[in-house]
């Protein structure tokens, strides 16, 4: 890791003579202010305590910070450009807004339950190709590169709180902030492992003054120790001795890779234990006459004892990659085909050029050009590392851009018929949710003549803007939230068939629970009849001015309703990121 100081506090003391200083957090604005000698000393002593080592820079403001002042985030749906094709599939979420208040509201209804998050954030390549505080970043701005920490920190602070333990975080960035970002991920997930992978997605280059560029990099996050990164498919199918060969490929290297296969009619029907140190076989192939079974040794033509690759504890595992090759003379070897390796940390390939499987694609199916979209199948190769053996996972893009993250999900479910689901946030500024990510994840699912490989895939949709409720402490404030608090209820529930609306409560569901939410507490009685005539749980919300969950109201309803106060569960998480009152 290296230090990094990006335009410190004591960089900004122009003139301490005259005791004019420059405020860099208003620097747009060009705004000096009058510091008295005393101010100077102190403003010395605070960076003395600073960290030392590691990443710094200025933080700075963004404009949402004064815009949403006093205000909480909550959800709206767009009935018009819901999606439903899949009866019994998972509901996809697009979540147009800032990002930071959509990560805001996933905090309540996704906590610690997001199996992947995949972000394309923008590069900061200082081509005005990013916007900050709806200025476009520019390659002189003094503060370029702290803006982009800054705003991506606060989002991966946010974000961080959605993963589940075994979760992963997919980074992907260019060497504009490759390094930056490398060590804000080491500052914010101490404790997990961090890989850069380096994927050749414009074989063509990009030119520069002194390099052609044509590579970016992929970050994968995940708590240390774990093993979540899955194999992935070869190219070409490779078949190899399982034998070990070559420098420490003895049986003396190894000894739990000592054991009999066991061979019968010419298939493997099994595997011996590890013998005691002392048992030598007397030959390669060893025929048990009792059973017809030949056992076969990782024994050598000159007779050495060696050891297979896989260990006892671990070769049953690729039982079905294994076969047996018998020679001419009747002597048996054991085989193993390898169709899939470990993804390795440099992906060359046509399948990630962004032009030909990005841009063109992206073009093709929203009729919109759009800037540097990335390759579907970077995306989902990416993605498939993780969730190929998740077919339930969820997948969270917040800068979905394209859509292309969604795009990929969709494909990974058609490929094994899996039940995975999407998460896109994006803001719509030059429209880029509604007339790109939109019509893209539309088209992907009703179909599309020029691609009919990669579109008319089962999915649903259901399309939501982020809108604000008053934070400031009141009883009032509490019932508007708790009145918009329907779409969040159901988001975080999963359940989104409307049963039931009634003038204070309504009920959802999905095939395995119902979700009761009440707005006024004079609604229980009615409630409770309905909930009679319904099987199984019901997870019931009720408005409540405190902390209230009216439980003892449910005691005769066999333990099948759980209870929770609105907004109070809501306003938990809130206290925590905005640092409310209410």
């Amino acid at each position: 890791m290296s230090k990094r100081l990006y335009k410190s506090k004591k960089e900004e003391i122009k003139t301490q003579k005259t005791g004019t200083y420059f405020n860099a957090k208003n620097s747009d604005k060009k705004s000096y202010e009058t510091y008295t000698k005393e101010d100077l000393i102190a403003e010395v002593e605070q960076l003395k305590k600073r960290k030392q080592y590691g990443l710094v820079w200025e933080e700075q403001e963004e404009k949402f910070d004064k815009d949403t002042i006093g205000k909480l985030p909550v959800l709206r749906e767009v009935k018009n450009k819901e999606i439903k094709k899949d009866k019994d599939g998972p509901v996809n979420l697009l979540i147009e807004g800032d990002n930071y208040h959509s990560l805001s509201v996933l905090n309540y209804t996704h906590e610690k339950s997001i199996d992947v998050i995949y972000i394309d954030p923008p590069y900061n390549t200082g081509a005005k190709d990013w916007k900050y505080n709806n200025h476009y970043v520019d390659i002189n701005d003094a503060f370029r590169h702290s803006k982009w920490l800054s705003m991506m920190e606060k989002r991966l602070k946010l974000a961080k709180n959605l993963l589940r333990s075994d979760g992963v975080l997919i980074c992907t960035i260019d060497e504009n902030e490759q390094a930056h970002l490398g060590v804000l991920l080491e500052e914010l997930f101490p404790d997990h492992e961090i890989h850069c992978i380096t994927i050749v997605h414009n074989p063509r280059g990009v030119q520069g003054d002194n390099f052609s560029y044509m590579h970016e990099y992929a970050y994968f996050v995940f708590r240390r120790g774990l093993k979540v990164i899955g194999s992935k498919q070869r190219d070409e199918v490779l078949e190899e001795e399982l034998r070990d060969h070559g420098g420490e490929s003895l049986r003396t290297n190894a000894k739990n890779c000592f054991y009999p296969i066991l061979v019968k009619n010419g298939r493997i029907i099994g595997f011996g234990d590890v013998p005691h140190k002392d048992f030598h076989p007397k030959t390669k192939n060893v025929y048990r006459k009792k059973d017809k079974i030949i056992e076969v040794w990782p024994v050598d033509v000159k007779g050495i004892e060696r050891k297979w690759v896989f260990a006892r504890n671990t070769v049953e595992e690729i039982k079905d990659k294994l076969f047996v090759s018998t020679k001419k003379n009747g002597e048996i070897d054991i085989f193993r085909r390898k169709d899939t390796q470990k993804p390795r940390t440099v992906w060359i390939g046509t399948r990630y050029d962004a032009s030909t499987f990005g841009s063109k694609i992206v073009n093709g199916l929203t009729g919109t050009t759009f800037p540097f979209p990335k390759s579907l199948f970077n995306t989902k190769d990416c993605l498939e590392c993780v969730v190929k053996q998740r077919k339930n996972a969820v997948v969270l893009d917040y800068f979905a851009g394209s859509g292309t993250t969604g795009h990929a999900v969709m494909l990974l479910n058609k490929d094994d018929d899996g039940q995975r689901q999407f998460i896109l946030c994006t803001n719509n500024e030059n429209n880029i949710a509604e007339d790109v990510c939109y019509p893209r994840i539309k088209n992907v699912i009703k179909g599309h003549k020029d691609y009919p490989d990669i579109t008319g895939m089962p999915g649903n949709l259901k399309y939501y803007k982020t809108a604000f409720v008053g934070a400031t402490p009141s009883d009032a404030n509490k019932k508007k939230l708790t009145d918009q608090s329907t779409e969040m209820l159901c988001i975080r529930e999963n359940t989104f068939e409307k049963v039931l609306e009634r003038k204070h409560f309504k009920i959802f569901k999905n095939n395995q629970k119902h979700t009761g939410i009440l707005y006024d507490q004079v609604a229980i009685p009615d409630f409770k009849k309905v909930a009679k005539t319904i099987k199984g749980p019901i997870h019931t919300y009720i408005f409540s001015l405190e902390d209230e969950d009216f439980s003892s109201e449910f005691e005769d309803m066999n333990g099948r309703i759980v209870v929770s106060p609105i907004p109070e569960v809501i306003l938990r998480v809130y206290r925590r990121i905005f640092g409310i009152k209410i």
